[in-house]
C-alpha cells in the first residue's frame, strides 16, 4: 500500500494535468480517451468546441470542414486533391498563390496557404521585386500578351510583371497577363459559376457529368455512359476527334466561317470533305477536281479521271508521278503550293490574281508586300517575289536606310529588347531598328524576338502563303480568313 503522502502526490498530479489540459490551446487537443475504443471523456458539445475554429459559433463547420472530430481532436481527411494538415485542418498546402505556374512565383515558401516572401519580394504570390532595375519600356514589354496588349487592358503592369483589376475583392481576373477572367462563367439568372455545375478555368466552363452549354445551365436526359456510346465512332474516337459531344450528339468543328453547310459532318463527325479537295481547290466549291463525287471525304472520280482526288485525266500521257514531278520544278510542293496541277501544267492560284505566276506558280509578288500593301516599302520594286531596292536602302522589303543620323548609343536603345539585350541576342541594331538574322528564317518581330514556326500552316505552308505571320500569328491579306488564311471569303476572286 502506498504512503499517505505519496497517494496525495498522485491525485495533486492527476489534477495538475487535466486543469492543464483545459489551459492548453486548441492548437493541441489530444484525444481524450484512455485507449483506442475507450469512451470520450468531453461531453459532445465540448468535443465539438475544441474542434471549431475560434469565434466560430456552435453549429459551424467542424475542422474547417476537411475532416471529422474524434473527441476534440481533428483528423483531417485527404479525399480531395492536396493535403489537409493544421490542429484544426485549416491548412491547405495546394492553396497558395501561384505566379507563371510557380507557386509563389519560385521567391517564397507555402506555409498554411500563405506565401512567405524571400527578401527582396512582395505580393500575394511573391510575384513583385521590392527593387526594379527595369526601364519604363522594358517592363511594358514583359507585361503584353500575345496581342500586343499590357495586361490584357485587364491591369497594370508592375516592373514586367501584371497586377490584375480586382475591383469586387473576388480573383476572377488573374493569369500572367491577366489573361482569365472567370466573370465570363457566371450565369445571369443564378450569379453562380457555372450555375452551380461546374468548373471555371480561364473563363470557361467545364461541366459536371450530365450537363452542358456554356455556363453548364441545361441538363442531359442520358447517362454520361450513353452518351459516350452515342457519340463514338467507327474506329473508337468520340466524334472522330473533330467535334464535341453534347448529350449524345456531336456539334462537328465547322471550319467554314461563312455559316454555310461546313465541310465536317456525319452523325459522329466521321466525314470530312477537306479530304476531297485539290490543293487549292477550297477556294471553291470544286471538290475532286470538279472531276467526281465527294462521298464522305472519300472521292468517286468519274470516266476518265483518277488520283485520290481526282486530278489526273487517263488520256494524259504522263503517268501521275510523272505529271506531279513536272509540276514541282525545284520546289518540294507540286505548282510551288501555290497553284493545281493536270497532267504537269500548273494553273496558279487564286485565279485572276497576276501577282502569283510562272511555270510552277514559283512567283509570288503579295511576299513584297507589308501588311499596308506597300510594295518594298516604296523603295524598290518587286521582281518574282523578291524585292530590289533603290539606292540607298536595303532589307527583305527595302525598309532600311543605309545612312543613319542617330549616333550608335540613341540606335541602340530603340534596339533592346525585355531582356535587356539587342535585338535579343538574334540579330543586330542599324539605325534603330533590329535587323534578325538570316542564318534562322523563322525569327522575326520588331525585336527579333518572335519564331515565325508558331504560326499555323496548310499543305506544308505558313499562313498558307496568303498571308504574313507576324510575332506567331497569321496576318491575313484583305479576303483571306482562317487561323492560317486558309480561307477566302470575298465574293469573286482576288
Amino acid at each position: 500500500m502506498c504512503p499517505l503522502s505519496f497517494r496525495n502526490f498522485l491525485l495533486l498530479a492527476s489534477s495538475l494535468f487535466f486543469t492543464g489540459l483545459s489551459a492548453v490551446p486548441q492548437s493541441f487537443s489530444p484525444s481524450l480517451r484512455s485507449w483506442s475504443g475507450a469512451p470520450c471523456r468531453l461531453s459532445r458539445v465540448e468535443s465539438e468546441r475544441h474542434c471549431r475554429a475560434p469565434g466560430q459559433p456552435p453549429g459551424s463547420a467542424l475542422c474547417h470542414g476537411r475532416g471529422r472530430c474524434d473527441c476534440g481532436v481533428c483528423i483531417c481527411h485527404v479525399t480531395e486533391p492536396g493535403m489537409y494538415f493544421g490542429p484544426l485542418c485549416e491548412c491547405q498546402e495546394w492553396v497558395c498563390e501561384t505566379y507563371d505556374g510557380k507557386t509563389c512565383a519560385g521567391h517564397g515558401k507555402c506555409d498554411c496557404g500563405k506565401c512567405k516572401c524571400d527578401e527582396g519580394w512582395s505580393g500575394e504570390a511573391c510575384q513583385y521585386p521590392k527593387k526594379c532595375d527595369l526601364t519604363k519600356k522594358q517592363s511594358s514589354q514583359m507585361c503584353k500578351n500575345s496581342q500586343d496588349n499590357i495586361c490584357s487592358n485587364a491591369g497594370t503592369c508592375h516592373c514586367g510583371r501584371c497586377k490584375c483589376d480586382n475591383f469586387d475583392g473576388n480573383g476572377l481576373v488573374y493569369g500572367k497577363f491577366c489573361e482569365c477572367d472567370d466573370r465570363e462563367c457566371i450565369d445571369d439568372e443564378t450569379e453562380e459559376i457555372c450555375g452551380g455545375h461546374g468548373k471555371c478555368y480561364c473563363g470557361n466552363c467545364y461541366c459536371e457529368a450530365g450537363w452542358h452549354g456554356d455556363k453548364c445551365e441545361f441538363q442531359c436526359d442520358i447517362t454520361p455512359w450513353e452518351s459516350k456510346r452515342r457519340c463514338t465512332s467507327p474506329d473508337g474516337k468520340i466524334c472522330s476527334n473533330r467535334g464535341t459531344c453534347v448529350c449524345g450528339e456531336c456539334s462537328c468543328h465547322d471550319v467554314d466561317p461563312t455559316g454555310d453547310w461546313g465541310d465536317i459532318h456525319g452523325d459522329t463527325c466521321e466525314c470530312d470533305e477537306r479530304d476531297c479537295r485539290a490543293v487549292y481547290d477550297r477556294y471553291s466549291d470544286d471538290f475532286c477536281s470538279g472531276h467526281g463525287q465527294c462521298n464522305c471525304g472519300r472521292c468517286d472520280c468519274k470516266v476518265g479521271w483518277y488520283g485520290k482526288k481526282c486530278e489526273h485525266p487517263r488520256s494524259c500521257p504522263l503517268s501521275l508521278v510523272e505529271s506531279i514531278k513536272k509540276c514541282q520544278g525545284s520546289s518540294n510542293l507540286p505548282c510551288s503550293g501555290r497553284g493545281k496541277c493536270e497532267c504537269g501544267k500548273c494553273t496558279c492560284y487564286p485565279p485572276g490574281d497576276r501577282r502569283v505566276y510562272g511555270k510552277t506558280c514559283e512567283c509570288d509578288d503579295r511576299r513584297c508586300e507589308d501588311l499596308g500593301g506597300v510594295v518594298c516599302g516604296g523603295h524598290g520594286a518587286c521582281s518574282c517575289g523578291h524585292c530590289v531596292c533603290e539606292k540607298g536602302w536595303f532589307g527583305t522589303l527595302c525598309q532600311h536606310p543605309q545612312k543613319c543620323n542617330m549616333t550608335e548609343e540613341q540606335s541602340k536603345s530603340l534596339c533592346e529588347s525585355a531582356d535587356g539585350r539587342l535585338c535579343s541576342g538574334k540579330g543586330s541594331c542599324h539605325c534603330g531598328k533590329c535587323i534578325c538574322s538570316t542564318q534562322e528564317w523563322y525569327i522575326s518581330g520588331e525585336f527579333c524576338d518572335c519564331d515565325d514556326r508558331d504560326c499555323d500552316q496548310h499543305d506544308a505552308l505558313i499562313c498558307t502563303g496568303n498571308g504574313i505571320c507576324s510575332c506567331g500569328n497569321c496576318e491575313c491579306w484583305d479576303g483571306w480568313n482562317g487561323n492560317a488564311c486558309e480561307i477566302w471569303l470575298g465574293t469573286d476572286y482576288p
